[in-house]
């Protein structure tokens, strides 16, 4: 076709890689800093996989989701997370029109990216609401089935010191997100950077970088992208590595893990391994790329047991000495 991006895959990840350039230099117009976070973030994007963002309030999550829809020329809608929040608050309602019709009005679930803001202080019900969005790409409403725009992407964020009045995200809608990301406090050279930017009479000008269809195109590329078994079977073995009373379990994941990583942990390492890779410009991603996403994949699908929480042993530190048991 003659309106492709590109002609080849070869010619695909090399333009991936100038786009990469090109995102990351509008996004550090606003965002300073965060280089990790917003490599997860856009390693994502092209996967077709949501995103967990957890850190303490005041770290720019909100700004970064924002930024990130502006570049990249995306509808954009951000739902506070309340406990009184509905269902229908989010994927909209059927209502009688001036006909006597029932005319069905679109919730802010409809939109490329949804920014789920404190996600865990809305009941099971809205949150499963939202799963359903998340898996389906659609939701139904009064026995209807409404398709979300494509692309869809859900980044839901938490905030790891403040339990009270929350609901626990069931493990089920975590398996859902395929990064959980943590942002951590900003370097001193950093923050003097973000006081300088903030406090001056200055407005970023952000231009648009890519458009959904061709966000679409790319994400067909990364499907495309071949790998080889060494890094299947090294992806799939360090998945299974996380089960406790396994044939690949170490003494670490028995002593202090109760529950490991479903099927769906080995899917998106490979797939984020992929993205990974094609946006550094690699034509097949290796064991360094399935490394490089393999915390942000891992932390929310293993579960810690009493002894590991009596130890004071994170899920970080274990999945360290995971990498360097299989490595």
């Amino acid at each position: 076709m003659a309106d492709k991006l590109f002609s080849s895959d070869t010619e695909g990840i090399k333009k991936l890689v100038e786009l990469n350039s090109n995102l990351r230099q509008e996004i550090a117009k606003v965002i300073v800093g965060q280089e990790a976070v917003i490599t997860d973030v856009l390693v994502s994007i092209f996967s077709q996989g949501h995103c967990l963002l957890i850190g303490v309030p005041g770290l720019a999550k909100t700004l970064l989701v924002n930024t990130v829809a502006q570049v990249l020329s995306l509808t954009y809608n951000r739902i506070q997370f309340t406990p009184d929040l509905m269902p229908s608050d989010i994927t909209g309602i059927e209502i009688l029109d001036e006909n006597r019709q029932f005319k069905f009005i679109k919730g802010p679930l409809f939109a490329n990216i949804i920014l789920a803001d404190e996600i865990n202080r809305t009941p099971p019900k809205t949150q499963s609401a939202l799963l359903e969005a998340m898996q389906e790409r659609a939701v139904t409403v009064s026995g209807k089935r409404y398709p979300l725009d494509d692309p869809f992407f859900v980044l839901a964020t938490q905030n790891p010191i403040e339990q009270e009045g929350t609901y626990p995200l069931p493990e089920a809608q975590l398996d859902r997100f395929m990064f959980s990301i943590m942002l951590g406090y900003p370097e001193l050279r950093e923050e003097i950077e973000i006081v300088k930017s903030t406090t001056a009479d200055y407005e970023p000008v952000l231009s648009k970088i890519i458009s959904g269809k061709d966000i679409i195109e790319y994400q067909h590329l990364i499907k495309r992208i071949p790998v080889t078994d060494t890094v299947l079977h090294f992806a799939v073995k360090l998945a299974s590595s996380s089960r406790p009373g396994t044939a690949n379990a170490s003494s670490d994941i028995n002593n202090y893990i109760a529950w490991g990583a479903g099927p769906r942990a080995s899917q998106y390492l490979i797939t984020g391994a992929k993205a990974f890779a094609a946006l550094n410009g690699k034509f097949s991603p290796d064991i360094d790329d399935v490394i490089a996403v393999a915390p942000a994949v891992l932390r929310h699908r293993i579960v810690k047991n009493y002894k590991a929480e009596a130890e004071g042993i994170s899920i970080d530190e274990i999945i360290k000495r995971m990498l360097l048991k299989n490595n």
